[in-house]
């Protein structure tokens, strides 16, 4: 169509989602590799997408949509699912959007996940509802995720009587302000368990709420497994069945839990040198010594605290502490150079750190389209975990959430 002035009007931005076509029956790219399709190949993988939410796992009301997304999978068994965790604000999507391999420099494409806009910020709304997947054409499955500890997914959620518009378990009644708490949990508990990789992202290093979320999803994550670990889909049985089954299979062995990635971003200078680095391992080191993040070595607390004290680099090779990650404050003037580590240096080594790791693999092998289906019944046995909704309770009789 031909604007006013007789000049053509531009063609409308497309979003990035890779097409599954490709990948069955050919071979695809390296999960982990540098290489990338040829522009004609990439120009294919980049179709428009249906509506903005439509491709939403998780929707409004807290149900599992796996058909808005299964078109885009394939039964490719070569594949990696990183997920995402945080606040409101910390840069979840646009850390999401460089693993993806968006270059935000290319001319009529909007990146796969949606940033923070200004107008957004301002008005203190989220961007990303329930999780929002996406996939690549190297078959990184991204699913990000609605902010944790947010004043607006609380706002959309709270009836005039206080109460909760989303049933989190089952079809008891909560406040909201149990609910939404309840919801961060059940968040981490099922990313923990469907994800490779997970990154858990704060704000700053004084920010520890995402490392105490972490531990209460480590506390209650006993009895969810992996996508592989379910019965086939044809089968029927319970919720409790699924769980009991499954904890059968853990005797003897570990239970699954995605490689977690813990970053800190917006960094000041200060907060950048070797000597702030070295504290906060050791802080995390303290934090985590007793949780499953810190499983083979957590009876040598004493040796394992020696060890991070000799360390300076935040990406010491060999290290059992978890993956930490520094990301400084984005100098939007460039006035200044950075002390230590520039804003886009650091993303690009967060990227190189992830896309090189060997997170657990599910207990069998599993195709992208089985993945999904049994992730769907996960969330099922995470929403009913007797576990969790013991826990609501307690939280419920201690006064501290209105009833």
């Amino acid at each position: 169509m031909a604007s006013s002035t007789g000049s053509p009007t531009p063609p409308a931005p497309k979003i990035l989602l890779a097409k599954p076509g490709l990948v069955s029956g050919a071979s695809i790219a390296p999960k982990f590799g540098r290489g990338a399709p040829s522009d004609d190949d990439a120009a294919s993988l980049r179709p428009r997408l249906p509506p903005i939410g439509s491709l939403n796992l998780l929707s409004d009301s807290w149900d599992f949509h796996f058909d808005r997304f299964l078109p885009f999978l394939t039964e490719n068994t070569d594949f990696t699912v990183i997920g995402v965790i945080g606040p409101a604000g910390v840069g979840k999507s646009t850390i999401m959007n460089q693993l993806y391999g968006f270059d935000p420099t290319s001319p009529g494409m909007l990146p796969p996940f949606a940033t923070q806009s200004e107008d957004t910020r301002a008005m203190a709304k989220h961007c990303s509802s329930g999780i929002e997947p996406r996939v690549s054409a190297d078959r990184l499955i991204l699913l990000d995720t609605q902010p944790v500890f947010s004043p607006s997914v609380l706002a959309e959620m709270i009836r005039p009587d206080g109460s909760s518009t989303i049933p989190v378990l089952g079809n008891e009644s909560l406040s909201a302000e149990l609910a939404h708490e309840i919801t961060s949990i059940q968040l981490g508990v099922l990313l923990s368990s469907i994800c490779h990789i997970l990154l858990i992202v704060s704000e700053g290093v004084h920010d520890n709420s995402m490392w105490r979320l972490m531990l209460t999803v480590d506390l209650l994550k006993h009895g969810i497994p992996d996508p592989s670990s379910l019965i086939p889909t044809h089968t029927q049985t319970t919720n409790l069945g699924l769980e009991k089954e499954y904890k059968d299979k853990l005797l003897g062995r570990e239970e699954y839990m995605a490689a977690p990635v813990f970053v800190h971003t917006k960094l000041h200078d200060q907060e950048m040198n070797p000597r702030s680095i070295v504290y906060l391992r050791k802080a995390f080191a303290q934090c985590f010594r007793s949780s499953s993040f810190m499983r083979e070595k957590h009876d040598e607390e004493a040796k394992l605290i020696e060890y991070v004290s000799a360390c300076t680099d935040s990406n010491v090779r060999g290290s059992t502490l978890p993956n930490i990650s520094l990301i400084p404050s984005k100098n939007s003037d460039d006035s200044s150079e950075p002390l230590y580590e520039s804003y886009n240096s650091a993303l690009w080594k967060l990227r190189d750190q992830v896309l090189s790791m060997s997170g657990p693999t599910f207990t069998r092998t599993v195709s992208e389209r089985d993945w999904l289906r049994n992730s769907a019944k996960i969330w099922e046995l995470v929403k009913n975990s007797s576990i969790i909704g013991e826990y609501a309770k307690t939280l419920q009789n201690s006064g501290t959430f209105r009833r």
